[in-house]
């Protein structure tokens, strides 16, 4: 049996309307909040007294989401920051949009910092990776031509 799509990559994040800020900034329309807790979110997660608040954002398209949770309890553990890209585990959430450079000056009053620099691909593509919410790493990649 194949999978039939993939559903959400998950954000774990201290501030939420910040994370949420951003992310529409971006681009992406915020599809909806919620609180979860009980004993499937328990179960689901292998963790005892879950609450938490999630909000579900998807791009333009609505083929890809990101759920963004702000854990109530138990509380959120606090992992090393602004790791670098080559730490295992580490997760990359990459975007193509129309205007690499409008879209970092849009996403810098929302504290995106450039990892590296704007890099171009051959002919094809400009690439960079910015640090979102809670210091994920998102890429970012403008089309050329």
């Amino acid at each position: 049996m194949a999978i039939q799509r993939m559903d959400n990559v998950g954000i774990v994040v201290e501030d939420m309307d910040a994370a949420i800020a951003f992310f529409v900034e971006l681009g992406m329309e915020l599809e909806g909040r919620a609180e979860v807790q009980g004993p499937f979110a328990d179960q689901c997660t292998g963790l005892d007294g879950v609450h938490c608040d999630i909000a579900m954002v998807r791009t333009p398209d609505g083929h890809s989401r990101l759920e963004l949770a702000r854990y109530r309890s138990p509380a959120a553990i606090a992992g090393p920051r602004n790791p670098p890209h080559n730490i295992l585990g580490t997760h990359r959430v990459m975007f193509a949009v129309d205007d690499l450079e409008d879209t970092i000056a849009r996403l810098r009053p929302h504290g995106a910092e450039l990892v590296g620099e704007i890099a171009r691909f051959e002919d094809s593509y400009l690439l960079c990776y910015v640090r979102g919410p809670e210091g994920v790493i998102v890429g970012l990649a403008e089309q050329l031509g």
